[in-house]
């Protein structure tokens, strides 16, 4: 570890006795290049040693030494590309092993781990296999292609860790590609706000869990004269998100993409029907509103939106929104910005 500010002031003020001057001396910590051999190799750093203010006599110090000896080896390492010990110690806390029981996976000695993550230069082949370890699609494998000398209990207890890193590996994979594509800059394109993934899918659960037999089309629309009048009359859309000029009105951004991440997180599944050669995409709810996302406000114009066009077929409300001066002023794919809010009128 690193000497922090206090434990600099407190060696540099140290007091020693000096051989060469022959009484007790001040103290202070200069910088040198000093030489080691690591595994056979040379490794130089720059070393901070505590010397003598008068003669320049260099005093032995356990926190500077070890400082200095753990430098050597961070160098060595990198050299080598190999782990450091703290990152050692993760690989096997993700999968929430003790020492002990993480040598016996790897049928290694009982002290290597311990070793390992104390500072000891690792064996090459040994990090290889942490490093192929340290995901967790490699540790299933290797559970399932190995003879594990652990007991049923510990095997299921690693199982349930991967289980658990490959869902945070997919939420991860899913903000990434959210990141892609949206965009994070508020603009009059997204109603002066970054696009806020829980609050769009609040909305759509406000109107999957309002009436029956929602259909995808109307709630599109539903969607889109939501954030278009809390726009115009609160100058910020909800959700953030951009609506696109398609045949059937406005439209989300990516709303498929969007549809699809819901149903993955089991919100809402989509019934399709057939009828008359056309197909039919209802909204089912899997769950409730969600609490506390969107605020009264923001509800109280959902609310409005839903009581306008509760009567309202797919098709109608496809033809009402390709009224909207929005709509008539854009061409196909192109965003309808937020600055046409203005000329919605609800009544």
């Amino acid at each position: 570890m690193m000497m922090n500010l206090l434990q600099f002031r407190e060696v540099s003020r140290m007091k020693k006795y000096c051989e060469e001057c022959g009484r007790e001396v001040d103290c202070k910590i200069v910088s040198k290049v000093e030489s080691y051999e690591v595994c056979g190799e040379n490794i130089q750093v720059n070393a901070r040693v505590l010397v003598c203010v008068d003669c320049g006599e260099e005093f032995y110090n356990e926190t500077l030494d070890n400082e200095t000896l753990l430098n050597v080896y961070n160098e060595y390492r990198r050299r080598h590309k190999l782990l450091s010990p703290e990152e050692i110690k993760q690989i096997r806390e993700q999968y929430g092993l003790s020492q002990r029981s993480f040598a016996k996976l790897l049928n290694w000695g009982d002290k290597t781990v311990h070793r390992y993550e104390n500072g000891a230069i690792q064996d090459k082949a040994h990090n290889s296999l942490l490093l192929f370890l340290r995901e967790p699609e490699n540790m299933k494998s290797y559970l399932q292609n190995n003879e594990i000398m652990l007991d049923d209990q510990q095997i299921a207890k690693i199982y349930e860790a991967i289980t658990r890193m490959e869902d945070n590996s997919e939420t991860k994979r899913s903000e990434n590609m959210m990141k892609l594509m949206f965009s994070q800059e508020a603009s009059i394109e997204n109603g002066f706000r970054s696009f806020d993934f829980e609050k769009f899918c609040a909305m759509i659960m406000f109107f999957a869990n309002r009436g029956n037999r929602l259909l995808k089309v109307k709630l599109m629309k539903l969607l889109n004269y939501s954030d278009m009048i809390y726009f115009k009359e609160n100058g910020i859309s909800i959700s953030g998100i951009k609506y696109i000029h398609q045949p059937y009105g406005p439209v989300p951004q990516n709303s498929d993409v969007l549809l699809g991440m819901m149903q993955l997180k089991k919100m809402i599944h989509i019934d399709v029907e057939f009828n008359n050669g056309y197909e039919r995409h209802l909204i089912i709810p899997d769950s409730d509103i969600p609490k506390d996302i969107l605020n009264e406000k923001e509800l109280a114009v959902l609310e409005r939106i839903y009581v306008r066009f509760e009567n309202f077929g797919s098709g109608q409300i496809s033809d009402h929104s390709h009224k909207e001066k929005g709509y008539q002023e854009t061409a196909l794919g192109e965003v309808i910005d937020y600055s046409y809010a203005k000329d919605i009128l609800l009544s």
